[in-house]
């Protein structure tokens, strides 16, 4: 139980990496808020946290909209009293296509939910965290910030090196306020986000590359699971990691290194 007393909250906490996050941090004594603008998914996420004898609420809300993140984060303040721990993890793959294809709308869109809304949700937090110190993480990706060979992928991988920019600025801005701040990039891994992935012309963009056998050294091919990614996620959050900030972990099995 090293987040005994703590209160946490996690973002995109419906599914994915976020629920497994959410699980992982409530397991181990931390009070959850889990945030996802998909009302069934985190109230199910909500229910197993209960179910396993934890302790969290359940927060609907687009991260990118600052009227429902302020109405969001001002029940967490009133269930919880105040923050030690936020995930800022939700986010979309969006659009990916040739950029003369790609349209404004899609760009701003990618922008809105990967960048906006990891943006307020460290404007809200953080004056909460100045309280007391406390830890950030934010998850980016392999694409972008180690690799950029996702066919169409500009506006995605943008927005993931720019989360990881604002990770390694921050670092300085909020150490003087005993607040760490850290990026995981994760490679392939089983989650559903690629069921919200639109992908056009890919033949445009593709450079054709074969790979060696089994495409992640360490697994033999097979994708991570969102689990590793959450185990990741609470050492940097815990006191185990207390003199580590501004710094990306890439959790991919080696795959960013064959890219």
């Amino acid at each position: 139980m090293v987040l005994k007393g703590k209160s946490a909250l996690v973002t995109g906490a419906g599914s994915g990496i976020g629920k497994a996050t959410a699980l992982k941090l409530a397991a181990e004594g931390a009070g959850v808020a889990v945030l996802s603008r998909t009302e069934s998914e985190v109230l199910e996420t909500h229910r197993e946290i209960a179910a396993a004898g934890g302790k969290s609420i359940a927060l609907t809300a687009d991260t990118s909209d600052e009227s429902q993140m302020r109405t969001a984060i001002d029940r967490m303040t009133e269930a919880f009293g105040g923050i030690d721990i936020v995930v800022a993890n939700a986010g979309i793959n969006g659009v990916w296509a040739p950029i003369d294809d790609l349209k404004p709308d899609e760009w701003d869109q990618t922008m809105a939910v990967n960048l906006r809304g990891t943006y307020l949700t460290l404007h809200l937090t953080v004056p909460l965290l100045k309280r007391n110190g406390g830890s950030i993480v934010v998850v980016s990706s392999i694409n972008g910030t180690r690799t950029f060979t996702t066919p169409g992928a500009t506006a995605y991988t943008a927005t993931k090196a720019g989360q990881l920019a604002m990770v390694q600025q921050l670092a300085l801005e909020l150490g003087k306020h005993h607040i760490r701040i850290n990026a995981v990039c994760p490679g392939a891994i089983e989650t559903g986000i690629a069921a919200n992935t639109t992908m056009r012309h890919p033949e445009e963009t593709e450079i054709p590359v074969i790979w060696p056998q089994g495409e992640i050294p360490i697994t033999d091919g097979k994708k991570g699971a969102s689990g590793d990614v959450a185990e990741a996620i609470l050492f940097l959050v815990s006191e185990r990691a207390c003199h580590i900030t501004g710094s990306p972990i890439w959790i991919d099995g080696g795959q960013s290194l064959l890219r």
